[in-house]
């Protein structure tokens, strides 16, 4: 038995799907299902039992013995929010919760951390352990997320294996529900769409190019198979970055767009919001070298190639995972 935390969320939700192609349909699948606004992302699924988030600690209790493996993808992800108390309660709280269930039953556990815990990339974007405590996060999100991780690193009682995957920017289908949280590309599609043309931010440092931000821009179905593989293949117990290691400009992502639906490109830039300036990464590309220590395979698809399947395969077609 297979538990899947954020089961109706956007990574959740594919990651289910990338359970069923496997064979697998014993899963246990958790959230908030009052939030019916996403109740696309499971249709079709096949899973053993639904369990609302609220009560799933009672159940897990319960029932741990008959589950085998637990990926906690559930959290709360708003990154403007700054309302610490649900951060500290659903990010933080309840995932101690899960790690004390899953240690006391010997049951393997895979976490999402997130590279929003890097901040402004001062420190790098290394995920060695030797770094964590010196990380500074930019919000209330990923704030809860580095003090998930340094507290899962001070823990001298562990599941047999633990993998945070600190994932960088992730774009695919199922996002739809995510709102201004929803990647650039989704965003992209729907502007070009409906106006002939994207607007990127402008750069506010001389050093960085209107458009030449970047970011490591990761397709969700590379993620899917990340994420089965670190449980697979169970290497050191630690957190990990899931990425491509390899940034690339949100210019590239908007031409990407644009190549994919068979238009010109047409990009205008605008100022950002100045409440967002002192709060911006300006560059994030995941260190991969852990990753490839552990033999783990990397991702292997290209900005253009994502981009392509995303917008002509789901985003044109009103498809799902």
């Amino acid at each position: 038995m297979i538990v899947v935390t954020g089961a109706i969320g956007f990574i959740g939700s594919a990651f289910v799907s990338y359970l069923n192609q496997l064979g697998y349909y014993d899963i246990i699948v958790v959230d908030d299902f009052y939030q019916w606004k996403k109740e696309k992302n499971l249709k079709g699924k096949r899973v053993h039992d639904w369990v609302h988030r609220d009560l799933f600690i009672s159940y897990f209790e319960k029932q741990a013995s008959q589950i085998d493996m637990v990926f906690h993808l559930g959290a709360r992800t708003d990154t403007v929010s700054e309302d610490t108390a649900v951060f500290n309660l659903l990010n933080l709280r309840y995932s101690k919760e899960i790690w004390r269930i899953c240690t006391a039953q010997s049951i393997p556990l895979v976490y999402a951390s997130s590279a929003a815990t890097y901040g402004d990339g001062s420190f790098g974007f290394s995920d060695s352990h030797a770094v964590v405590p010196d990380l500074k996060p930019l919000n209330a999100y990923a704030l809860s997320k580095q003090q998930f991780d340094l507290w899962a690193l001070e823990q001298e009682d562990t599941p047999p294996h633990w993998h945070g995957l600190k994932f960088f920017n992730v774009y695919g289908p199922n996002e739809y529900h995510k709102g201004r949280m929803a990647s650039v590309i989704f965003h992209a599609w729907h502007q070009i769409r409906d106006t002939g043309k994207l607007k990127l931010f402008k750069s506010h440092r001389p050093e960085w190019q209107d458009g030449g931000q970047e970011r490591d821009f990761i397709y969700v179905k590379d993620v899917l198979q990340m994420v089965w593989n670190i449980s697979e293949h169970k290497p050191e117990s630690g957190l990990y970055n899931v990425g491509t290691g390899k940034a690339r400009t949100f210019k590239d992502l908007g031409v990407a767009t644009f190549q994919a639906l068979g238009i010109e490109p047409n990009i205008e830039y605008i100022d950002m919001p100045e409440d967002l300036r002192d709060k911006y990464q300006y560059f994030t590309e995941a260190d991969m070298g852990k990753w490839n220590a552990a033999g783990l395979p990397l991702p292997a698809t290209s900005l253009e190639d994502g981009v392509k399947d995303y917008v002509q395969h789901y985003l044109n077609t009103n498809k799902f995972l």
